[in-house]
């Protein structure tokens, strides 16, 4: 924990260090302060729409799989939501006629859920709330930003071993994907999908084509 510095009498550099507490304790801290501002970011616009952030969520999660059937039970599982919350989160929306429901052509019980025309155009309204965050990484050079992208697939990756959130659809993670297979330092990653190379910098995390990997 950083520790006030008034009355201290510090007089160098390696105090000043000790007083300002683990490299580690004072990332969480900016970690924790993002998390509140794309909080409140999601929420305003949610409200401002009529939605719950669930709803929202959900909205966004379906537009992404462009058309591809899901279930509420993958839902659940994206979110990281309980399957209630996704129920309660759904009736709003089949009621608004945002999203519909048909049965699984190979389990009757199941039900598919696609957006409807008008669920698309909401989402679409709805997808742009993080903008805000494009803004700040404007004063982050494109190293930096490429820097930043491979820390962030490598701590999402740990809270996935961690059962800390859902796995998400990224490069890593993906049987498609082939780690540094190629001599090319820019693009020495290879995606067995589309039979092409890429680098750190095109690394995806919410891939429409992603299959986990073993």
């Amino acid at each position: 924990m950083e520790r006030s510095l008034r009355g201290t009498g510090l007089v160098n550099a390696r105090d000043f260090e000790i007083a300002s507490g683990p490299l580690a304790s004072r990332l969480v801290t900016g970690l924790t302060k993002l998390g509140i501002a794309l909080k409140h970011g999601e929420r305003r616009t949610a409200m401002a729409r009529g939605l719950s952030a669930t709803q929202a969520q959900i909205l966004v999660a379906l537009s992404r799989r462009d058309g591809a059937a899901c279930t509420p039970g993958e839902l659940v599982d994206e979110l990281g939501v309980g399957a209630p919350t996704v129920s309660e989160a759904l009736r709003p929306l089949f009621e608004r006629g945002l999203v519909g429901r048909t049965p699984a052509a190979d389990d009757g019980r199941v039900r598919i859920l696609r957006l409807t025309p008008r669920g698309r155009r909401e989402a679409e309204r709805v997808a742009g709330w993080p903008d805000f965050l494009l803004h700040a990484l404007k004063a982050l050079d494109a190293g930096e930003r490429q820097t930043l992208l491979r820390a962030v697939v490598k701590m999402i990756s740990a809270l996935q071993e961690q059962g800390r959130i859902p796995v998400a659809r990224m490069c890593p993670t993906c049987r498609y994907f082939r780690p540094n297979v190629h001599d090319d330092p820019e693009r020495p990653h290879h995606c067995a999908f589309v039979d092409a190379p890429f680098g750190d910098r095109a690394i995806r995390l919410d891939c429409a084509d992603h299959e986990p990997a073993a």
